[in-house]
């Protein structure tokens, strides 16, 4: 504990030294810098402010101790016991929100996402699973009171889809979808199925942060420029113009190819979006195993290959796998009401982050 509060001093200690820097001529002068210790100062702000409290709170629980080694009438011992009770009621509350608030934060948290659902092993019954996914986050989305816009998509004829690439913005969505990317698995009997067999099929869920060019540059002479002719919506458009575009990313070879929108200039502009998403989280995802093969920090790797979840319908059961969790509501979370498995993963992965804290 001792270390974790030599980290929480030395956090005080440059919150003081950067209000002495902001009143620096010269820092001023430079707006750059200015603005960039000033967000940093921000960032700490309420973590000192904690700090400061839990140190007056701890003062004035060893002040009460004292108190209560000398002789007191019954009156004013029973006061200092009831106020040294509610102290220590507020240290330990004060603990847990500076011990939350010194985890480390993820700088993708505030953004946008793209996220890309594929149907995977099933054929036909894989791809409605895609679409019963889109409907899910589709409406969990609502509940958050974000917006979802469909980017592309690629319709099979039961009525499913092969893929669907989604554009969801609001307050801190990666910071809540983060933890989607992955396989899921559905257990159920198909439309198609006569005998009444449950069948297992797959879904993969790709879950990236929007990624602006202050996160990365791209350079254009990296990327190849295709363009043919739509075979999807587009309208009076379709096979008339090209107007659809598929670009490749030469270093890293990430292909987009993009026709939903109804002219070449939006594909264009949707394709470099998603384009540099993913080029983005390719980097990301490097740095981000690297870490990974010293110690494993987070609730799963966020892997397409690994199987996180499993929707059982004729159960009406929904498990994820990472942190053990299952509720017997499926029917519920279908709808859209994911808060109860999200939540439990932000608290799994806070324990983590917890635990390798305590550890450092």
């Amino acid at each position: 504990m001792d270390k974790f509060f030599d980290k929480l001093q030395a956090v005080a200690d440059r919150y003081e030294e950067l209000g002495e820097l902001l009143s620096d001529p010269e820092v001023i002068a430079d707006s750059q810098r200015f603005m960039k210790l000033s967000k940093e100062m921000g960032n700490i702000r309420e973590t000192v402010e904690k700090y400061n409290r839990y140190k007056e709170v701890q003062s004035q629980i060893d002040e009460n101790d004292e108190l209560l080694r000398e002789k007191l009438d019954d009156d004013m011992n029973a006061m200092v016991k009831d106020d040294l009770k509610n102290l220590n009621e507020e240290k330990a509350q004060l603990e847990h929100e500076i011990t939350l608030l010194m985890l480390p934060k993820d700088p993708n948290d505030d953004k946008n996402i793209i996220m890309e659902i594929h149907g995977a092993a099933g054929g036909d019954e894989a791809s409605l699973f895609a679409a019963d996914l889109f409907n899910m986050y589709s409406k969990y989305a609502e509940r958050q009171g974000w917006n979802v816009e469909v980017a592309d998509r690629n319709e099979t004829e039961v009525g499913g889809f092969k893929e669907i690439v989604l554009i969801i913005s609001g307050d801190k969505v990666y910071s809540k979808l983060k933890y989607e990317s992955g396989a899921h698995r559905v257990q159920r009997v198909p439309v198609t199925e006569s005998a009444g067999r449950v069948h297992t099929s797959t879904a993969t869920v790709g879950v990236m942060p929007e990624a602006k060019d202050v996160d990365i540059k791209i350079d254009q002479k990296d990327i190849r420029t295709d363009v043919f002719r739509s075979s999807g919506a587009g309208g009076q458009h379709i096979n008339k113009t090209s107007s659809a575009v598929r670009m490749t990313h030469l270093p890293t070879g990430i292909v987009v190819s993009m026709q939903d929108q109804r002219s070449q200039q939006q594909n264009r502009a949707k394709a470099m979006e998603i384009l540099r998403a993913r080029v983005y989280d390719y980097y990301q995802s490097r740095e981000q195993n690297q870490y990974d093969a010293e110690r494993k920090s987070a609730v799963g790797s966020g892997d397409r290959s690994e199987r996180i979840r499993t929707y059982n319908f004729p159960q009406n059961r929904v498990t994820d796998h990472r942190i053990g969790l299952t509720l017997n509501k499926l029917d519920r979370v279908m709808n859209g009401e994911m808060e109860e498995i999200i939540d439990a993963l932000v608290l799994a992965d806070q324990a983590k982050k917890m635990e390798q804290l305590a550890n450092d």
